[in-house]
């Protein structure tokens, strides 16, 4: 066991999840901050998924899950004296007091019908502990630290902004997918304020010129077993999970993205989108205004009609697809990996030398 304490340890239980937004964070910033700095990140025992993440992995421990998080990593971490943690997927031991936390959003508080209810009580239980307890605070928007802020009452002045970006891998040249007929393509999590059974509604009741299919990319939930004709309609396609190299054709072959999602910590899917050069139609909501800025079509939500105005706009204007493809990727050019983990990197610092006049 080491004598003396590392620098700084990344709470590793991210690599055993399957890459949703909040991993694929978490593995980006590792990623960066590694080629800046020396960094250990510390994993649950067992198989890890994408773990090439340019750093060096400890697995310790028998047990996995959240008894790992609260139990074996803190022991651990106590035994190597004390080092920093830094924490980049929401969850951590509640009682570290040398952490930095990442809290990406609070939609388990503000849309509670997406989710479970031991979800919803676990995180109402461990995120204001973590946020109380921790050395600062990072989190992924202007938006959402304000929300943070205003729910638990967390000083703004503990909290950093530190952006999402696309990882390196998407690249805008290479195949396209061909679905046969022009579409529009949908990528989202399968959860309620995703929103996709007002899209559906939308789609079916729009009028198109030029669109023909509508291809949705997410884990098959809830969200489609409450639209049955979506599954069974020759226009709309939900495909599941596919891989990133699917993912970048489905992008580059799509005439437009939709993103008709009621709250978002921040959405990177609509950025994937405009790296491929796609323009995107996203609703007017939570942290998108922020991230898009005037990149996108804007519509509202919560009004089916509107949606559907919007994927009519997009359908019969070839020079609109063409400006916000433009202004797509001039947007998306504004977020970057290593700039965020610089930003990691000071915060990192400063908790180090807070830590070092303790």
């Amino acid at each position: 066991m080491e004598s003396t304490p590392i620098p700084l340890v990344v709470n590793g239980r991210f690599l055993t999840h399957t890459p949703t937004g909040v991993q694929r964070f978490a593995r980006e910033i590792t990623r960066a901050l590694a080629r800046v700095r020396p960094l250990t990140v510390i994993a649950p025992p067992g198989d890890l998924i994408d773990a090439d993440i340019g750093a060096d992995i400890v697995q310790v421990g028998r047990q996995g899950g959240h008894g790992w998080e609260q139990q074996t990593l803190p022991r651990y971490l106590r035994r190597i004296g004390c080092p920093l943690l830094l924490g980049l997927a929401n969850t951590g031991p509640v009682h570290y007091r040398r952490h930095v936390i990442t809290v990406h959003d609070i939609i388990w508080a503000k849309h509670p019908e997406s989710f479970s209810r031991p979800f919803r009580l676990l995180y109402a239980f461990m995120t204001p502990r973590l946020l109380r307890n921790s050395a600062h605070v990072l989190t992924v928007s202007e938006f959402s630290a304000s929300e943070i802020s205003s729910r638990f009452g967390t000083d703004p002045r503990r909290i950093t902004v530190v952006s999402n970006a696309v990882s390196p891998e998407f690249d805008a040249d290479g195949p396209v997918h061909d679905e046969g007929v022009p579409y529009l393509l949908a990528v989202s999590s399968p959860n309620r304020h995703k929103n996709f059974d007002a899209l559906v509604s939308a789609f079916d009741d729009a009028s198109f010129a030029h669109i023909q299919r509508l291809l949705i990319v997410g884990e098959q939930a809830h969200v489609f077993q409450s639209s049955a004709p979506a599954e069974t309609s020759s226009r709309i396609r939900a495909l599941g999970r596919v891989d990133d190299e699917e993912l970048m054709r489905l992008y580059r072959g799509a005439t437009a993205f939709v993103f008709p999602s009621l709250y978002e910590g921040f959405g990177i899917p609509p950025l994937e989108a405009q790296r491929m050069g796609t323009p995107v139609v996203a609703a007017r909501s939570s942290a998108l205004p922020e991230v898009l800025g005037g990149s996108a079509l804007w519509v509202d939500p919560h009004d089916k009609d509107d949606i559907r105005r919007g994927l009519e706009t997009i359908d019969r204007d070839p020079a609109l697809r063409a400006d916000l493809a433009r202004r797509g990727r001039e947007n998306e050019a504004r977020f970057s990996w290593d700039v965020s983990a610089h930003r990691v990197a000071e915060v990192v610092d400063r908790s180090i030398a807070k830590m070092a006049r303790w």
